[in-house]
């Protein structure tokens, strides 16, 4: 039998049992291993203020429109970040150049369940490499999302960074801008989040609650303020602090999944009369001046390959390993008591 995580109401979840499927041509049957809950857009789903749960998704116009909703309760399955092992593949696509063979390490996306029906074009390449285990395998969309939006931020040798938001991809973010050459200030409401930003590369830290990280931010250097700032954690006053904290003509990327109607963000203040660039970052597409050259799986490989190289350590994020079966405790813990966890990872 197969294992599956679901949310079958708002902040209900069960794990249901469902009998194992033929592996169709051209797939891959993957045993999971690890499969890490998002503590965002998933949490989104969990709580019921997904926009898929009240509208639907026109792919065709690229718009949302009114009516159906574009998924309905029970919602199985969900996750994008899973490492596993293959025990089958499709004689049809067996031995193929980059395909995967029985016995293989490897991530993907296959969602909170015991195995994975992939199809095999997915999963060339995705391979673990050398001296990344499954632990570290279940970062690589999280480390796509973070590097997605410091590429989007085209950062500068020597400017002055702002990170907003220091949960897991906040995390990954600071330490990739660092990399990048930027000079990271941090941002987040919870003193433990920002202490660990301090270990990722940020050279300074503020707490969202005690003052304007903003005004603080702009007393650095020479007071002119950042030279762009990645707005992470989802949260609308914080896309606001974060429009007031870069420079006239600064860069501002969005990359939270924002919920509701934009309380807290007042668009007709600085962002009007400093002429902010502000930039859209969602992991089903990369800038569109690099789309020649990137793509969302080279976000995930390149990654994997800093992880690999010891250049970002993914391992300290890892504060709970849950079993599967204990699943519903570990959304509770993220929704109820956040400042507790940083990621959670489900065990099958």
């Amino acid at each position: 039998m197969e294992r599956v995580v679901q949310f079958v109401g708002p902040r209900e979840v069960a794990v249901a049992a469902y009998e194992r499927s033929p592996l169709p041509p051209g797939h891959l049957r993957v045993r999971t291993r690890y499969s890490g809950i998002s503590a965002g857009t998933e949490l989104t789903a969990y709580r019921g203020t997904n926009p898929y749960l009240t509208r639907s998704w026109d792919p065709a116009a690229r718009l949302f429109r009114d009516g159906a909703p574009g998924f309905e309760y029970p919602v199985a399955g969900w996750g994008y970040s899973e490492t596993g092992e293959v025990t089958e593949v499709a004689p049809d696509v067996a031995g193929a150049p980059g395909v995967p063979a029985v016995g293989d390490e490897v991530w993907g996306i296959w969602g909170h369940r015991s195995e994975g029906v992939v199809p095999a074009e997915r999963m060339i390449g995705h391979r673990l490499p050398a001296g990344v285990d499954g632990l570290a395998g279940s970062f690589a969309r999280v480390g796509a999302i973070a590097l997605n939006a410091v590429l989007a931020a085209d950062i500068h040798l020597g400017e002055l960074v702002a990170v907003f938001g220091q949960g897991v991809i906040g995390l990954v973010t600071t330490r990739l801008a660092a990399l990048n050459g930027g000079h990271v200030a941090a941002v987040d409401a919870i003193d433990a989040r920002l202490e660990r930003a301090r270990g990722f590369g940020a050279e300074h830290a503020f707490n969202a609650r005690t003052g304007s990280a903003a005004e603080r931010i702009r007393e650095l250097g020479d007071g002119a303020g950042a030279d762009t700032a990645i707005e992470i954690s989802g949260a609308y006053p914080a896309l606001h602090e974060a429009l007031r904290s870069v420079g006239p003509g600064g860069r501002v990327v969005a990359s939270g999944f924002y919920q509701g109607g934009g309380d807290g963000l007042r668009l007709g203040e600085e962002f009007h009369h400093n002429r902010v660039e502000l930039v859209s970052s969602q992991i089903g597409g990369v800038p569109p001046r690099l789309a020649g050259r990137w793509s969302p799986d080279r976000l995930q490989r390149t990654f994997l390959d800093l992880v690999a190289a010891d250049r970002v350590d993914v391992g300290s994020l890892i504060s709970h390993r849950v079993p599967v079966d204990a699943a519903a405790e570990a959304y509770t813990l993220l929704d109820e008591r956040p400042a507790d966890a940083l990621q959670i990872v489900l065990e099958f």
